[in-house]
């Protein structure tokens, strides 16, 4: 699986995800890009999840007939995501 990690999350959670492929918006040189570009551009570039900090993003975006799936977690401090990366890592 190859995962997008939005940038309003700690970049070092990229070694937490296990054996999943991880880049960052930095990394991709996405910083730049509104929601909707982001996700058009991720699509276009091969990733399967978006993880994003971003609890709004479903309602400020179309999500239909999106082939990315995106999660969002309700916290971005990485101690309290480190609490439940069983479940994070299980959702994508």
């Amino acid at each position: 699986m190859k995962v997008l990690l939005d940038e309003n999350l700690d970049h070092s959670l990229r070694r937490l995800l296990g054996r999943h492929e991880v880049v960052t918006v930095a990394y991709m040189k996405w910083a730049s890009l509104k929601n909707g570009e982001l996700l058009g551009a991720a699509e276009e570039n091969g990733l399967d999840v978006l993880l994003t900090g971003d609890g709004t993003l479903s309602y400020e975006q179309s999500l239909t007939g999106r082939r990315l799936a995106i999660v969002a977690l309700s916290a971005i401090h990485l101690p309290i995501i480190k609490e439940h990366l069983p479940k994070i890592i299980a959702a994508i």
